[in-house]
């Protein structure tokens, strides 16, 4: 399993750094789980008091891109039957998402380049995201014939909202950073030569401020938040249940064999 996440202090500042050489940092399973336990470290740190000194994580990619999603490569082993599926997206990817969200420290995303399929929902789940203008975004999983997860859909759903939600996920259609500000999944959009200069600054601003008003702050929003209903056994079962389909075997392979999908609904 290709690809790392590396986890460094300095200071006061977090930084999380997906590199996967030449997939545009597309997030592997072992990447995933490593996402999962770095955040949940740094929560323990913080709750323990060890992590007093910190107050705020950056998460990048390596190499001029964010994350290219998940890495499909991997898919037909680790996805190769329903349970497996299930397992992969409720067991892997959910948990690593949910770890970066409930974070207590805030979290920025510095964005450039590629950010796409799970690249844009870990964004999604970090407090702000900066962009460099040239990056691009979206979530063109309906061509390899599956929809988005319950757990990996809560964060996309809660940042831009019903209606831009859908046109991502049906569409399927990769948009300039000026589109995904609109959209509002965007803090700012700077250019290019200036992403580096504007991170530094809003680091700078976060970490002058008082470190337990910000972590009250984020549990107080999120408990104020609107909750949601976790889906019962039987929908979970209703959803999972396309990893048997025609599309979805279809979808994969023309992935991994470049060339077009040959979608029949079945």
């Amino acid at each position: 399993m290709g690809g790392t996440v590396t986890f460094a202090r300095e200071g006061q500042v977090a930084t999380v750094t997906l590199s996967h050489p030449g997939k545009l940092n597309a997030i592997s399973t072992g990447m995933w789980q490593a996402l999962a336990i770095g955040f949940a470290a740094l929560a323990a740190d913080v709750a323990s008091g060890a992590g007093r000194g910190l107050r705020c994580v950056v998460v990048r990619g390596a190499d001029g891109n964010f994350a290219a999603g998940a890495d499909i490569a991997e898919f037909p082993v680790v996805r190769g039957d329903e349970a497996a599926v299930r397992r992969y997206h409720t067991e892997i990817i959910a948990p690593a998402l949910r770890a970066i969200a409930e974070c207590p420290l805030p979290t920025l995303a510095a964005i450039e380049g590629v950010c796409v399929g799970g690249g844009l929902e870990i964004a999604c789940n970090c407090d702000l995201r900066i962009a460099a203008a040239g990056s691009r975004f979206g979530v063109p999983i309906n061509r390899l014939g599956f929809p988005m997860a319950p757990g990996e859909l809560q964060g996309l759903l809660a940042l831009a909202g019903r209606a831009v939600t859908l046109e991502i996920l049906l569409e399927g259609r990769v948009f300039d950073a000026t589109e995904a500000h609109a959209k509002g999944l965007l803090t700012r959009v700077v250019p290019e030569a200036a992403l580096q200069g504007e991170v530094v600054a809003t680091v700078q601003r976060l970490c002058a401020g008082a470190p337990l008003a910000a972590r009250i702050n984020k549990a107080t929003i999120r408990r104020l938040s609107p909750a949601v209903t976790p889906l019962t056994a039987a929908e979970l079962d209703a959803h999972f249940a396309y990893a048997a389909s025609r599309d979805h075997a279809e979808g994969v392979a023309a992935f991994l064999a470049h060339r077009p999908p040959d979608f029949t609904g079945e």
